[in-house]
């Protein structure tokens, strides 16, 4: 049986928005009181302007107020397994701790997980800023 997450992720990709690269991705963030939210990539034509489907589910969630969360979701329509890219474990690293398990669809029933500290080891944060700015001062 497919996690629920995942297939939550799977059916965000019918909505995904990609005359480019024809790459669907779709995304679902569960908040720490059960709320899912869902997001799919939305392409521009210049890509940098895009909009990755992690993205669009955090934003989706901090608009409403959630700022704790425990498990995220990503598929894509190749169902190869995607992981977030470095801009959304930078993005999702802001509103999560390290050990947010993220679970990739691989197909079928097949998921790979890992944390977030696993994707993103030595992570940039707040505290990363403070003690810059410390050895400046």
């Amino acid at each position: 049986m497919t996690d629920e997450l995942v297939e939550r992720a799977r059916e965000t990709l019918d909505a995904a928005y990609v005359p480019y690269s024809d790459y669907r991705v779709g995304a679902a963030l569960r908040t720490a009181d059960g709320t899912v939210f869902t997001g799919c990539n939305v392409e521009n034509a210049n890509y940098s302007n895009s909009l990755h489907a992690e993205e669009v589910a955090l934003a989706e969630a901090v608009k409403r107020g959630h700022r704790a969360f425990d498990a995220l979701a990503v598929a894509s329509g190749a169902r190869d397994g995607v992981t977030p890219c470095g801009m959304c474990r930078q993005t999702l690293a802001e509103f999560c701790d390290d050990d947010l398990p993220i679970r990739c669809d691989e197909g079928g029933d097949a998921v790979s997980e890992y944390t977030l500290g696993e994707l993103l080891p030595a992570t940039m944060g707040p505290e990363t800023l403070e003690s810059a700015e410390r050895s400046h001062e």
